[in-house]
């Protein structure tokens, strides 16, 4: 498959930088768009508990890609694409219920 994507990261002029995030597609509806969910635990030092959070990042999904729904993806901080995004999905590291190669 051919990709003519300006925005892939891969095949068109984008550059990235800064932060590597892993995390799981819960949305790919919008159109060259996936929201990716990022689980992560923080230290409450007045407790001395662990605290479980997540996180919702838009991220621009290039169609030589194309992650689904319920993939685990590497995503990649880049220059602000649009009003929501400024990640963009470099691989898919899992497909829903296989694991990638």
């Amino acid at each position: 498959m051919e990709c003519n994507d300006i925005k892939c990261p891969i095949h068109g002029s984008l550059k990235t930088h800064g932060h590597h995030i892993e995390g799981t597609v819960v949305s790919a509806k919008p159109t060259k768009t996936v929201i990716v969910e990022h689980s992560y635990t923080t230290f409450l030092k007045k407790y001395e508990r662990s605290l479980r959070k997540h996180s919702r990042i838009a991220a621009h999904n290039p169609p030589c890609i194309n992650a689904k729904a319920g993939d685990r993806v590497e995503i990649v901080g880049t220059r602000k694409l649009s009003k929501m995004k400024s990640f963009v999905v470099m691989k898919v590291l899992e497909k829903e219920g296989v694991e990638a190669k």
